[in-house]
């Protein structure tokens, strides 16, 4: 290497070309002959604290100085001198930006050395790519649930993503983001994710589409490095790039193939193709709930018996349906989405564990698999064991509740706790003669990870969904396939299946314009890794969810009775269907999901470019092609 390409505001390694800007701490990157990234002219790098925003050019001491080692190069930023209130503060940090020689990619390291003296709230750093261009060919992919794609062109203003688009929650399955111009792309992966997140804005119509990363504290604190990859692809498009991520989690070790977890736990293979059923025993609103409708007392409580739904259940099978998993909510005192974690014993009134026991036991005469909702994070306040010394403490000592679901009053149970819960609640169901081949952990996979500052159970975001895995694979071992709300990057080795894993125009109501272009990226990456429901209704003349079931290669919905009216993508006034149509069409999917459930997905295409005319190509060149304009497919 020359001396001029070693000079510090210019890197070259692995064909990457890295420049650096002292003025506005700002980078550009460009692969070869490519396309030059660079970030935002207006972007000024900086943290959001206690007292206000801190800009990094605001530090008295700033230097940079070439980075060397044995695996690449790059440029080394130390920041101090910071003042709070017109005095000096200790607080100091460094940023890295440097390329692996080996691949060409480009890291950036946010590392803090002295902490004292601001209270830092977020880093937004590093900054978004200029991506300023009315172009069709110009677009930004977004994680939120299944997966997004948004043309600079597109007419419809991106709104603030579920939970904030905070990685690990519905608002980012996966903890990446990319953007692609002309077949020019970049992606950029976030290698510490538990506390971190991605912001996006597009106003109706363009001409623009903006992207950055966000990074938070840890129990107050930022603790760690925290680090963004960047690859840079050239002549790619989004499934070149979900690739490319399905890569680097095979690199560190993270796919775990429904193939091999079939090893396990074979029953996997008896659940690939089944008819998903969603029903549930009893419902109890507390008064002091904010769904308790004091003008309405009698849709407040419901209950059902164990025996009718085994009436349901023989139904269902003397009409051929082949293949059916209930789900089961509200089997338990004092009724769905209440006193969790000391949910016991089986409802009395709907028959009793010995009710319970019957209804397993003729799901699995018809050769039906049977599984239970239950709930280890809503921690309810009516528990009989509940203790606030187990709730989840945030680090200035305070503790979370609210009282939004049936039960009332709540905080959150600390992750540490969880895994104890479990075995204790399980083992009762076995000493009961329950036999189950499924279990529903809510919320584990779709809302973010908590963390807890009390001593005796101390825990960061991290650790909390390594114990919700424990909780997984605690049902695992015990012949208990694993599922949980939606999917999620960091369950994939220890989920087998879920609730549901849409896209986000399917929770909102019917008819309300998409925000992005729905693509597979979850799927592109992780298919053959868990299996996923997908909802089924017809919600109007011009949008049949089925299509999407199809081309998802996902199991069917036959019937979803929501446990909440009009949320979580149960909304009313969908067209109303025959039971022998729902089975009908379930079939359809059903025997579809047979064929390519275990299959990667390989590739997801608009043919010619039309948005309506849609082909996805598993492994072994299964395929299905839906028409959204005529509501019809083929295979």
């Amino acid at each position: 290497m020359t001396g001029e390409e070693r000079n510090m505001n210019n890197v070259i390694e692995k064909e990457m070309n890295l420049c650096f800007d002292e003025k506005t701490l700002g980078f550009t990157f460009q692969k070869g002959a490519g396309t030059i990234w660079k970030w935002q002219k207006d972007y000024k790098p900086y943290m959001e604290c206690g007292n206000g925003a801190v800009y990094f050019c605001d530090a008295q001491e700033i230097t940079h100085e070439p980075f060397f080692s044995g695996v690449g190069e790059g440029i080394l930023s130390t920041y101090s001198g910071f003042k709070k209130e017109g005095k000096t503060v200790p607080y100091k940090f460094q940023t890295l930006v440097w390329t692996e020689s080996a691949t060409g990619e480009v890291y950036c390291e946010w590392i803090p050395l002295v902490e004292e003296g601001l209270e830092v709230k977020k880093v937004f750093w590093p900054g978004p790519m200029e991506f300023e261009e009315k172009r069709e060919d110009w677009y930004t992919l977004l994680t939120n649930r299944q997966g997004m794609l948004i043309p600079n062109t597109w007419e419809v203003e991106l709104k603030t993503p579920c939970f904030d688009g905070f990685f690990g929650t519905a608002g980012a399955y996966m903890p990446w983001f990319a953007q692609v111009k002309e077949r020019e792309g970049y992606l950029a992966v976030c290698v510490t994710p538990w506390n971190a997140g991605y912001q996006a804005g597009h106003p109706a119509g363009g001409p623009y589409t903006s992207v950055g990363v966000r990074f938070e504290p840890s129990l107050g604190k930022m603790d760690y490095r925290r680090v963004m990859k960047y690859t840079f692809l050239s002549d790619c498009d989004y499934n070149d790039i979900c690739k490319t991520y399905r890569s680097y989690v095979e690199e560190q070790g993270r796919i775990r193939t429904l193939e091999e977890k079939a090893i396990q736990n074979p029953h996997i293979n008896d659940l690939i193709g089944s008819a998903f059923l969603h029903k549930g025993i009893k419902t109890f609103v507390q008064p002091d709930s904010e769904f308790y409708d004091p003008e309405n007392p009698e849709k407040n409580n419901h209950l059902v018996t164990f025996f009718q739904r085994e009436e349901e259940i023989r139904e269902f099978h003397k009409r051929g349906v082949k293949k059916l998993y209930l789900h089961l909510d509200g089997w338990a005192e004092p009724g769905y989405d209440n006193c969790h974690p000391d949910y016991d014993p089986a409802c009395e009134a709907a028959g009793g564990w010995e009710g319970m026991r019957s209804l397993a036991d003729t799901i699995h005469e018809c050769g039906y698999l049977f599984g239970i909702h239950d709930q280890y994070r809503d921690y309810y306040m009516s528990a009989a064991s509940f203790d606030e010394n187990f709730a989840c403490r945030l680090a200035d000592g305070t503790i979370p509740s609210h009282r939004r679901w049936a039960g009332g009053p709540q905080s959150y149970l600390c992750g540490t706790q969880a895994p104890y819960y479990v075995k204790r609640n399980f083992q009762e169901l076995f000493r009961h003669g329950i036999k189950l081949d499924c279990a529903y952990l809510d919320v584990f996979t779709c809302n973010e990870g908590d963390e807890c500052s009390n001593p005796m159970h101390r825990m960061t975001r991290k650790e909390c969904y390594e114990y919700r895995c424990r909780c997984f694979d605690y049902l695992l071992k015990n012949g208990i396939l694993s599922s949980s709300e939606e999917v999620n990057d960091w369950a994939v080795p220890s989920q087998i299946f879920c609730h549901y894993a849409p896209y986000d125009f399917m929770m909102e109501e019917p008819g309300t314009p998409k925000q992005g272009i729905p693509v597979p990226l979850y799927n592109l990456v992780y298919h053959d890794c868990v299996i996923q429901p997908w909802m089924m209704e017809k919600v109007s003349e011009e949008e049949d969810y089925m299509l999407y079931a199809l081309l998802n290669g996902g199991a069917p919905y036959l019937v979803r009775d929501a446990a909440y009216p009009n949320i979580d993508g149960a909304f009313d006034g969908n067209i109303k269907m025959s039971l022998k149509e729902q089975i009908k069409r379930a079939e359809v999917v059903s025997n579809f999901h047979e064929k390519v459930g275990k299959r990667e997905m390989l590739r997801h295409e608009f043919v010619n470019g039309n948005l309506n005319m849609q082909k996805v190509t598993f492994a072994g060149g299964v395929s299905v092609l839906v028409d959204f304009e005529k509501q019809t497919y083929s295979f």
